[in-house]
């Protein structure tokens, strides 16, 4: 298959992202946790987040080991910032990640508005070490994508375009699943990057002698075709 050109009409991306910006980020509250966090123990995270900027602002996403069992973790949303940037109904996506190697890390790029409006770029856990989640929530599709180019520690390319009709995925620029469903016209959300830790019931927790994790997003944009 061939690799896509660049998103129609779109020259300039409409967002990139500065993981550092306060103008373009919060740190350490998203509206997708309980109360707006700071943990999220009904979905099986044994995440703390933390507005430290050590955490996510680098574009390297931490999580550290707290001694009341719970993970210190670096989490971004557009959420809430002063721009209030959000994903519309037709725009395409484009990141390029390193995958975390230590177990029971969940690193995602996904979207969020108003308890729902979920779309995953991708989730990631290094026990199944060559899978990619791909999942649009909004309207019950996934996609559990395996390639050799998946590993942990290994970096990949990412492009999602978040169709009206269709959500379709790219990794490394072949496209791999389009789910024939999309998210409607008028869908619009948030942006949250984070790394999150698991605590067992689906993916294993981290080995008890593992005290820090990490995963990076190099880079990530969005473009908005004919905007």
């Amino acid at each position: 298959m061939a690799p896509p050109g660049p998103p129609a009409s779109a020259s300039e991306p409409v967002f990139t992202a500065d993981f550092d910006s306060r103008e373009q980020w919060l740190a350490g509250h998203s509206w997708a946790y309980p109360d707006g966090g700071p943990v999220n123990p009904a979905d099986n995270k044994l995440d703390h987040l933390v507005e430290d900027p050590s955490y996510s602002r680098s574009g390297v996403f931490r999580a550290t080991r707290r001694r009341d069992g719970r993970w210190d973790t670096g989490l971004l949303t557009t959420e809430g910032s002063p721009e209030g940037f959000e994903v519309r109904a037709g725009d395409v996506l484009e990141a390029r990640v390193r995958l975390p190697e230590e177990t029971g890390a969940w690193p995602a790029i996904w979207t969020w508005r108003d308890g729902g409006q979920e779309v995953d770029v991708f989730e990631y856990h290094p026990d199944n070490p060559d899978l990619l989640e791909l999942s649009n929530r909004v309207r019950g599709t996934h996609l559990y994508h395996r390639s050799p180019s998946v590993r942990p520690g290994g970096w990949i390319r990412l492009r999602t375009e978040f169709g009206a009709r269709s959500v379709v995925w790219w990794l490394d620029d072949e496209e791999v699943f389009a789910d024939g469903r999309g998210v409607g016209s008028s869908w619009h959300a948030y942006l949250i990057v984070n790394l999150s830790v698991c605590a067992g019931r689906y993916h294993p927790a981290p080995d008890a002698g593992t005290s820090e994790m990490s995963y990076e997003v190099g880079e990530l944009r969005v473009f908005r075709p004919g905007g």
